[in-house]
């Protein structure tokens, strides 16, 4: 019984390793992306310094499959975790367009009430004249906004991009 809980609890081991690693991974990518290259290079030493804990441990245990499953489950859950906690964070910005057929003075008009700066474009869609919104928001808000345009509009088509603010002002307050 001792050989079998020590082979589980490797496994587990592995699969913790790989859980904080991969998620730490997940942040560090999208650090990197929003151009936070300090904060991406301080993730990235602690991701690193994990797996190789991790690997370590595989290598030396090879012949314990068990560590595989650990090594692989851990690198799916710490997948999920590590979007989960970057949407629980919800750092960066967002670029959203919204089209709207009937409804984009009443959509610019929410949006600016709720303090989102909105620029308004005319545009030509497949079955006639449509107008574009365009929108910069912080990530936390991005439910928001879209509960927001859709109450208004649930026809509306909308495109949500990440962004990064080279100039000017972006509302940031919640």
């Amino acid at each position: 019984m001792g050989d079998y809980q020590s082979l589980i609890l490797s496994a587990l081991l592995i699969m913790c390793l790989r859980i904080i690693d991969v998620s730490l991974g997940t942040i560090r990518m999208l650090m990197t992306v929003q151009g936070k290259k300090y904060i991406a290079g301080m993730i990235g030493f602690f991701e690193v310094t994990i797996w190789v804990v991790a690997i370590r441990h595989i290598m030396q245990n090879l012949d314990n499959v068990f560590n595989i499953f650990g090594y692989s489950s851990g690198f799916a859950l710490g997948t999920i975790i590590g979007i989960t906690i970057e949407q629980k964070l919800g750092s960066g910005y967002l670029s959203l367009h919204i089209i709207s057929m009937n409804f984009a003075d009443k959509i610019a008009d929410e949006l600016r009430i709720n303090k989102i700066g909105v620029t308004m474009l005319p545009g030509e869609g497949g079955s006639g004249g449509v107008t574009v919104l365009m929108a910069t928001v912080i990530r936390k808000r991005h439910s928001e906004v879209i509960n927001l345009i859709e109450t208004i509009d649930p026809k509306a088509f909308i495109t949500v991009n990440s962004a990064i603010p080279y100039r000017g002002y972006v509302q940031t307050k919640t």
